[in-house]
């Protein structure tokens, strides 16, 4: 490929927020301290898929998104820095005034194409290629075996088999199956979704899983907090309290409901004495912008030189 990242800022960060019950141990592989915009789990997801395209001979990337996607952010600058020109399409009616997310891609050279979210829900049986001469489709969230693949590269990177369960939010279950398909027959996975109504994500994860036997793996539905994007008092007061504690910002979509999740598991005695919890953070951070500003005790600068591996 013709651009790497360094993984060396994704730090294992020892954690002991207030909720963690005696006689367990915590701690949060810091992925979002990744790269400055390609951050948290989204370049392990286009990792291979850029490679394979680029194997092909494609010069055209096609991917998928809303709004304030972070894999469409993330896919234009990777784009641009590989030297592929990219279609992001858009789920939903061009907004007057286009947010953080859709600004920074068309900065990145992104060309955005929205559709209605009833031919969102045909974009699969679409015929994008035909459309986008010599393009590679990536799909939505980065959702195929060459994610999957990426994803499997994570849970190394904690250098630590010890930790009995690691939990991951989960949107497509891509991350969710490269954990578990790199974890020990010993640990546990817990993926926590947070989208409302997502049944469909057990066949689809244990579609993506590489062997007949892996680690024991669960999906919570319990912590969405009302679905996709929905935020609460709850939530706000979750990510707030757990800066205090351990001075490691969360978004609101993705890892805040995980690490409200995981409090929830604990508060209810789901963790024995003796665990040792891996908290994944899938970075994400740049959906937070969305909110008022004073409503979380930390802010995310809108700067990319100020983001990510400088981030506390």
């Amino acid at each position: 490929m013709r651009f790497s990242i360094d993984p060396s800022h994704i730090t294992l960060q020892t954690i002991q927020p207030a909720w963690l019950p005696p006689g367990v141990e915590a701690a949060m592989l810091r992925l979002d301290r990744l790269h400055p915009d390609i951050s948290g789990n989204k370049w392990f997801k286009l990792k291979y898929n850029l490679e394979t395209a680029e194997a092909a001979g494609k010069t055209h990337i096609v991917t998928f998104g809303g709004a304030w996607s972070n894999h469409i952010a993330a896919t234009a600058l990777a784009c641009r820095m590989a030297g592929l020109s990219c279609t992001g399409i858009i789920r939903g009616e061009a907004p007057p005034a286009p947010g953080h997310t859709l600004q920074q891609a068309r900065q990145q050279g992104m060309e955005l194409c929205f559709i209605s979210r009833e031919a969102y829900r045909e974009k699969d049986t679409t015929d994008w290629e035909q459309r986008f001469p010599n393009s590679y489709i990536i799909p939505e969230g980065g959702h195929n075996a060459a994610g999957v693949r990426g994803c499997r590269e994570i849970l190394p990177l904690a250098a630590d088999d010890r930790f009995t369960h690691i939990a991951c939010a989960v949107g497509t279950g891509t991350t969710l199956a490269g954990l578990v398909n790199s974890a020990g027959p010993q640990q546990e996975v817990l993926g926590v979704v947070v989208l409302k109504g997502a049944g469909y994500l057990q066949e689809e994860v244990a579609a993506m899983l590489e062997a007949p036997v892996h680690p024991r793996w669960r999906l919570l539905h319990d912590f969405h907090l009302g679905g996709y994007a929905r935020v609460t008092p709850a939530l706000i007061a979750c990510i707030n309290q757990f800066y205090t504690d351990t001075h490691i910002p969360l978004d609101i979509i993705y890892t805040g409901k995980m690490v409200y999740g995981v409090e929830q598991l604990a508060q209810q005695g789901y963790f024995p004495a003796g665990s040792r919890i891996l908290l994944v953070h899938t970075g994400g951070l740049q959906g937070n912008l969305s909110l008022p500003p004073g409503v979380l005790k930390f802010q995310i600068p809108n700067s990319k030189s100020q983001n990510g591996p400088h981030m506390p």
